[in-house]
């Protein structure tokens, strides 16, 4: 099911700026038994997103119908909300006064091996590396080439995700998702400063170790670094937490921080 504009349609026109440059943001979440979990989390980043592209954002009362909708006839489903400026001419100029166009997609949820979550992931490097762009950096923007083609090295079904550096090297994130590593009883995460997307899940275990007194640094990582962790984990709004069993040369088999970052998540006060 499709929504554009609280109606239903898949189609928008050929002159969208989200079609044509990229120009837009968007976000994915989950929903079940018709309720879009941690509804506000998602509607506070898309705000910001949208606000950072000067974009204006939709209302939430419009995507809370549109919602309703959606959950009428798909209560447990994959969302993805797509905000773009709207229609605009050819150039790369924005017209004057550009209507916002909203856009609500259901898909099924996604079927991951069960053993993702327990016993971790096969992961690799990818070797598409990502563009430094601090103006964009921690938006979820439309242009997600570097995504696309990144996620295209690779058709193994075993290998789960792959991981992302800047042009630099730095580790950055996974194709689809913010990725922790454990350094002794600490977490650490990688600087977003530069490029990345800063997604909800990343907040909410940052949010979580400072209520569990656990630190959780954001800093510049290494390959070098990354692969002498004690744990590796990825974190999105549809995959949870999956610890990383194999990156590399490296294989890890103590998962602990992994299994506990995923009950504090359970937990939805943290």
């Amino acid at each position: 099911m499709i929504l554009v504009d609280g109606l239903p349609s898949a189609v928008i026109p050929a002159d969208d700026r989200g079609l044509a440059y990229g120009d837009g943001v968007f976000r994915t979440l989950v929903m079940r038994n018709g309720v879009a979990e941690l509804w506000s989390l998602h509607y506070a980043k898309l705000v910001a997103d949208c606000r950072a592209l000067g974009i204006e954002p939709p209302r939430d009362a419009d995507l809370q119908r549109d919602l309703a909708q959606i959950a009428g006839k798909v209560p447990d489903c994959a969302l993805r909300i797509t905000v773009t400026r709207g229609s605009g001419g050819r150039g790369y100029a924005i017209a004057t006064g550009p209507v916002t166009r909203r856009m609500v997609a259901a898909s099924p949820l996604p079927d991951y091996p069960q053993s993702w979550s327990v016993h971790g992931v096969v992961a690799r490097y990818c070797e598409t590396r990502l563009a430094v762009q601090p103006r964009l950096a921690g938006i979820k923007h439309l242009n997600r080439l570097e995504n696309v083609l990144a996620r295209a090295e690779w058709t193994d079904p075993q290998i789960a995700e792959g991981v992302l550096l800047d042009t630099d090297g730095n580790v950055i994130e996974g194709t689809r998702s913010n990725l922790f590593l454990v350094e002794g009883p600490d977490l650490v995460t990688p600087d977003l400063t530069r490029c990345g997307v800063a997604g909800v899940t990343r907040d909410r275990v940052i949010e979580a170790a400072a209520k569990q007194v656990v630190s959780c640094r954001i800093e510049r990582i290494s390959v070098a670094r990354l692969e002498a962790a004690q744990e590796i984990f990825l974190v999105n709004s549809l995959i949870g937490v999956w610890p990383v069993s194999a990156l590399g040369g490296r294989r890890w088999t103590g998962l602990a921080m992994a299994a506990r970052v995923r009950k504090w998540l359970d937990d939805r006060s943290s």
